[in-house]
Parts: structure tokens; sequence; C-alpha cells
């Protein structure tokens, strides 16, 4: 027993002393803990997020049942009025009472009732919609009301853990966690100008204008729809950047609408089909089909049939990404169009309008 005792403090001599001991006044450096909680954010990012109540009036009867007035006097129908209630999120993003939400969310509502988490609740005004990116801006009138942090310009990446808060399915505010699938997701048809963020983050129901955070607590995203063959959740989620709700939401303040660059043009994106017959090498740019008479491209010269190739010396991949451009310009800018018309290339100088506002039907 002696023996091994003997043993033990040599050994526990030779760690503490012998060659590669570590130095009794160097510093200690702790290893990172494992992130096993997200609690902090959802604490930070959770007050901010709000239920958002909607209520539609429908009017039934009162509808004229002949052409004899004293028919119809004693015929008529009573007028019943239904109240049609539906349930979405919305995010508090100013102390002010600003409340972004998804544009669906609150689309035909005669009412809209705000509640927040701490249990008050309150009408909501909307400041402004913006149909074309599905995203709308309420305002409440409280006091002390949280806010929720905006990402800034931390970029967001495939891979980043996000979360999303919302009310899904009208059980509570809930949390759901995945990370980010893929960014600038477009070609969706969800709305007219797409760059979704697209998360596997649960998403259902009642989400909709809710928030997408990342671990620090701060917004990244407004939830706004899923890919789904049955409505029912597939892991398929989609999100307006915040950055793009950002501009979104300055615009309808100091606008009441959504301000963007207008050409005035319909374009098909280029396929090898297309690409073949007009004699291109590269499947690249989008077909102008439709030219609008007065525009700035009717201006400008564009034609029918031309193929929008680039704008300003970069090469547009395709139609779509050709309109997110023009769209994204201040109106009132000159840009130089590269076209190509049969098997000939032009360069057309443009000035860019303002797009008329998009019809909220």
């Amino acid at each position: 027993m002696a023996a091994g005792l003997a043993v033990g403090l040599s050994v526990l001599w030779w760690y503490e002393h012998g060659p590669g001991a570590r130095d009794a006044d160097a510093p200690v450096i702790a290893t990172a803990p494992r992130a096993d909680s997200y609690a902090d954010a959802v604490a930070r990012a959770a007050p901010a997020v709000v239920n958002v109540y909607t209520t539609q009036i429908v009017t039934r009867g009162g509808e004229q049942l002949s052409d004899d007035p004293l028919f119809n006097r004693f015929m008529e129908r009573p007028r019943r009025e239904r109240a049609l209630a539906s349930l979405g999120s919305g995010v508090l993003v100013s102390s002010k009472g600003y409340v972004l939400t998804s544009y669906h969310v609150i689309r035909d509502a005669d009412e809209i009732l705000v509640a927040l988490r701490d249990g008050r609740d309150a009408p909501a005004r909307v400041v402004g919609t913006d149909p074309e990116t599905d995203l709308a801006l309420l305002q409440i009138a409280l006091e002390d009301l949280p806010q929720i942090e905006l990402n800034g310009p931390q970029p967001v990446s495939v891979g980043d853990v996000v979360l999303a808060i919302g009310n899904p399915l009208g059980v509570g505010q809930t949390v759901s966690m995945g990370i980010v699938s893929a960014t600038g997701r477009t070609h969706l048809g969800i709305a007219t100008f797409e760059n979704f963020i697209q998360t596997d983050a649960a998403i259902n129901r009642g989400n909709s204008g809710g928030a997408l955070i990342n671990t620090r607590g701060h917004l990244i995203g407004i939830n706004t729809a899923i890919l789904s063959s049955d409505g029912n959740w597939q892991g398929i989620g989609f999100a307006t950047p915040a950055s793009i709700a950002s501009e979104v939401m300055s615009d309808l303040i100091e606008h009441g609408r959504v301000i963007r660059g207008y050409l005035g043009v319909t374009v098909q994106d280029i396929n090898p089909t297309l690409a073949e017959t007009f004699g291109m090498e590269d499947v690249v740019g989008g077909v102008v089909t439709e030219v609008v008479s007065g525009s700035p491209a009717q201006e400008a010269g564009l034609q029918a049939g031309d193929v929008l190739i680039g704008i300003d010396g970069n090469t547009m991949k395709d139609g779509y990404e050709a309109m997110n451009r023009i769209a994204g310009t201040e109106p009132g800018t000159k840009l130089t169009l590269k076209v190509r018309r049969n098997t000939q290339e032009l360069e057309l100088d443009v000035t860019i309008g303002t797009r008329p506002p998009a019809n909220e039907s």
C-alpha cells in the first residue's frame, strides 16, 4: 500500500512540476460553454412579439327580392352582420408602437386588435401596407412598450441557428428552433418581390407576421409563408429579411406607401430554348413581352421582343433579377440598359420612373 501511495505522489509531482507542466502564473483559458439553451435570446425578443386579431364584418340579407316596392316592404329579409375573426402574429419594432406583420394577416380587416405578452391589448391603426412584399405596418397607442432589436449589418448565413416566435394555431406564444436552410429564395409566387430566408424552424398557421430571430435575440426576418402540399408544416418556411422589412417600414411611415423604381415592362425569364432562338450563347436576362404606353421603357426605345441582358454594366441572370434591380432604384435615376434585339446588342439610356401603387385587392 505504501508503494502505491508513493507512485501516486510521484505522478502528482510530475503533473505539477515535470516537463510540460502548466505555468502556475499562466492565465486559465476557459472553454466556451455548450450552447444548450437559447433562453436569453427568447427573453430579449419574445416580449415584443404580439398576437394580431382581425375582424371582418360580412353583411348578408337586405337584398331586393322584387321590382315591386310594396312586395319588398313586407318580404325584405332582415340584415345580418357576422364577425369573422382571424389570428396572426406581429413584432413591435419601435417604442412608438409600430408593429410589423404580414399583409395577408390584416388584409380586408375591418378591426384589428393587438395583444401583448404582458396581458395588455389595444386597437391598431394601419399605417400602410405593401402587398408586393406581403408586409404591413400597424401602430398601437400604449406606454412602456417592449421592442425588438433588428439584426443590423450582420449577415444571415446558411446553417445559422434561428428561432421562430409567434402564436401558431392559437395555442399561445410559442418558440420553435431550426437553422437557416437557404437565403435569397425567389420565384415562389408568394409576393411580387421575393428575397426570402428559408428555414426549417416550425411555422404554422398563426405564425405569419411573427419574428424569426437569431441566437442573440435580434430580429432577422418576418415569418411569411410555408411550402406545403396539404397546408401543414413540412419543414420549409420562408421569412422576409429584416433589412427589407426595415426599408418598407421607413417608406410606409414617411410616404404611406413604398416608393420603388419603375420601367414599365413585363419580362419573361430566358430559358435554353429561348436563348437558342435569339442566338444567345448564355442563358441570361429576360424577354420583354410588353411595354407600357408612355412608360420610361417606351420613351427609352425598348420594344416587345427585346432581351434585357444587363443594367449599368451588370449582367442580369434572369428577368426577375432585372425587375428587382429596377424596383430598388430611386426614381429619377438614369440607367443604361443592355438589350439584344434580333442578333444585335444595343445600349439604351433610361430615366427610371415611380412605380404605381400596387393593387391591394
